[in-house]
């Protein structure tokens, strides 16, 4: 039985409301970077990690009251784990019911429960209604390329479409798009994103680009997997000196998760909340 036969996605489930950390369900990303050239044992040509939201987290206090936050999750990319997203849904939930002397336990237990799932230190922070007011919605900077005419032949990944000017002098510029779209890799159900690219070297030519992403749009594959080939197509066909994909998708289930793919170690993500999350 594979990782994925193992996974609830897809499936009917029970929701559990006491909290139960064996809900959580790996998935080792290796199983994907092998299709797109990157075999085990050797080093990662990025860094980066994958930025979850999670909008639906309740638990009570010793008294029986329900409490309420948000949370933020912060997952390497070089954990060896993706964390299934239904899975971790259903986790979260496992919460509804459970009493926790106070929100610092609660924290405890995320961070404890999900870096054992993924398999290295997953950062959490909680927000709590004291918070809610100060938050506000952002999108992704830079220019925007989804006015430019392109013509789509098929809709699976296309990276010959992917072009550079290596003639012309390097450019350092940030490109972005709301019209990536995929499809769960398990349930075929759509994915919605906007994507951020941002790169110095050999100008990229835009509609090649644009082409590209729109390819994505009947590819069944999960979210942190798409940015990660997105990222190689890019560096193998147009071999930027400097490169970031960074992409931010919709919410399925009170959760949105928004991968960051970097050439540069000390890459760091903003978490500006999209209008469409």
């Amino acid at each position: 039985m594979s990782d994925l036969d193992r996974a609830p996605l897809g499936k009917p489930v029970r929701y559990a409301s006491h909290y139960d950390p064996t809900l959580l369900c790996p998935i080792p990303r290796q199983l994907k970077r092998d299709e797109i050239g990157l075999p085990a044992g050797t080093p990662l040509p990025f860094h980066g990690l994958d930025l979850w939201n999670a909008y639906e987290l309740s638990w009570l206090l010793p008294s029986g009251k329900p409490q309420v936050a948000l949370a933020e999750f912060r997952v390497p990319a070089s954990s060896p784990n993706i964390i299934e997203s239904k899975s971790l849904k259903l986790y979260l939930n496992s919460f509804n019911q459970t009493r926790l002397a106070a929100r610092a336990a609660l924290l405890a237990r995320l961070q404890t429960d999900l870096s054992a799932a993924a398999g290295a230190a997953v950062g959490v922070e909680l927000i709590g209604p004291e918070r809610f007011a100060a938050l506000d919605f952002g999108e992704l900077d830079g220019e925007c390329i989804d006015d430019l005419d392109v013509t789509i032949e098929h809709y699976q990944p296309a990276p010959q479409l992917l072009r550079a000017d290596f003639s012309a002098a390097p450019v350092a510029e940030t490109l972005c798009s709301n019209l990536l779209k995929s499809n769960c890799l398990v349930t075929g159900q759509p994915d919605w994103a906007s994507v951020q690219i941002r790169y110095r070297g050999a100008p990229i030519d835009r509609a090649g680009l644009l082409g590209y992403l729109v390819s994505f749009r009947e590819h069944n594959e999960f979210h942190e997997q798409c940015v990660e080939r997105i990222y190689m197509d890019l560096l193998r066909q147009c071999r930027p000196q400097e490169l970031r994909v960074y992409a931010r998708y919709t919410r399925r289930g009170g959760l949105d998760i928004n991968p960051l793919r970097s050439s540069d170690a000390a890459v760091t993500a903003v978490n500006p909340r999209g209008a469409r999350q």
